[in-house]
């Protein structure tokens, strides 16, 4: 008993009477109302409920039928609900037109930030990206400029329009990060710090979930349900390689993981070809083949100078490639029925 579907004439006495009795038995309630059926998931141990109990609800009051998800993710599975959209200070993540998250691995600097996000919003790209807080594999490299470089990361928001995305590692800094992000990324490496994930669940802001470097997709839809046992059920996914025996490239990008996904859950999946692949002449390619496979958005580094950048100078394109790289994308885009 995971999904408790309702009648469309089922009346609000009827719901809280089921949501009490799911509660008697030590239950919580995720309810999702659509325009023709309401949804019930139920979270916590089903599996304690036994046949009886079952067919006890089964025929209360407004009850349509009642479902088992056999899927260890409830509320990320597709059983749950069809599809998701995220809404963002007007930008849709996971409807028909596709994200394009861009700008600097990190904030490096006011005046950076500033010019990469008006080049990035000529070019049509929908989200500012960059790095307040830094996980670097290195504890002597730069690890960005905390709240500083939130309060740059809003003020570039101010000035283009465009909504902020940047990455969250430590729960002490969740509530500074409220106060500036739109979007709060979960790095890679903290796929799997539960206790981060759980924080983010509780409060009301969009999470893009990165893929952890080795996580299988059951264990990253794991991680997607932690945020949304907490509330939070605005889960972006956001795949950007994994580790194999390959060393050509910084990581493997797995595309088959997009429409995978699109068979699993509702939630949106967005494609990081920079981390993919780690070099910048690979990132146009892999960006249209993440466009072509069905991804509701990309994440993409750009600077102005890579050459000078502070991280991942490297695999980060240059402004001017970044516009062509847009342009490049309509016509791939409208094949597969989107827009960019």
């Amino acid at each position: 008993m995971d999904i408790i579907v309702l009648r469309p004439e089922a009346t609000d006495e009827a719901l809280k009477h089921l949501l009490k009795k799911l509660e008697s038995k030590g239950l919580k309630a995720h309810v999702s109302k659509g325009t023709e059926r309401t949804i019930v998931g139920v979270i916590g141990d089903t599996s304690k409920v036994t046949e009886e109990e079952e067919d006890a609800i089964r025929v209360m009051t407004g009850v349509e039928s009642v479902m088992r998800i056999i899927k260890p993710y409830k509320l990320a599975s597709r059983e749950f609900r069809q599809t998701t959209l995220i809404n963002v200070r007007g930008r849709v993540i996971g409807g028909k037109k596709i994200a394009v998250i861009a700008g600097p691995c990190a904030v490096e600097n006011r005046t950076l930030i500033m010019n990469i996000a008006e080049k990035v919003k000529e070019a049509g790209a929908s989200f500012v990206r960059g790095g307040a807080f830094k996980p670097r594999t290195s504890p002597y490299s730069f690890q960005g400029l905390g709240e500083e470089g939130l309060r740059y990361l809003a003020e570039a928001r101010e000035k283009t329009g465009l909504p902020v995305v940047t990455e969250l590692m430590d729960p002490r800094d969740l509530e500074v990060m409220v106060k500036y992000a739109d979007i709060i990324q979960i790095g890679a490496r903290n796929m799997q710090n539960f206790r981060l994930l759980l924080e983010v669940g509780s409060v009301r802001k969009p999470v893009l979930l990165k893929r952890g470097l080795c996580a299988t997709i059951k264990e990253w839809l794991m991680s997607a349900e932690y945020i949304m046992s907490r509330g939070n059920h605005e889960v972006i996914l956001c795949e950007r390689g994994i580790r194999t025996f390959e060393t050509a490239t910084r990581n493997t990008l797995d595309l088959s993981a997009v429409p995978l996904l699109k068979q699993l859950t509702h939630l949106p999946v967005v494609v990081d070809p920079s981390h993919g692949v780690g070099k910048w002449d690979l990132v146009a390619p892999m960006a249209k083949a993440a466009v072509a496979a069905g991804a509701d958005g990309l994440l993409l580094e750009v600077h102005t100078n890579p050459e000078e950048a502070m991280s991942d100078g490297e695999q980060s394109l240059k402004t001017e490639a970044f516009a062509k790289l847009m342009e490049e994308l309509k016509p791939i885009a409208a094949a597969v029925g989107r827009e960019i």
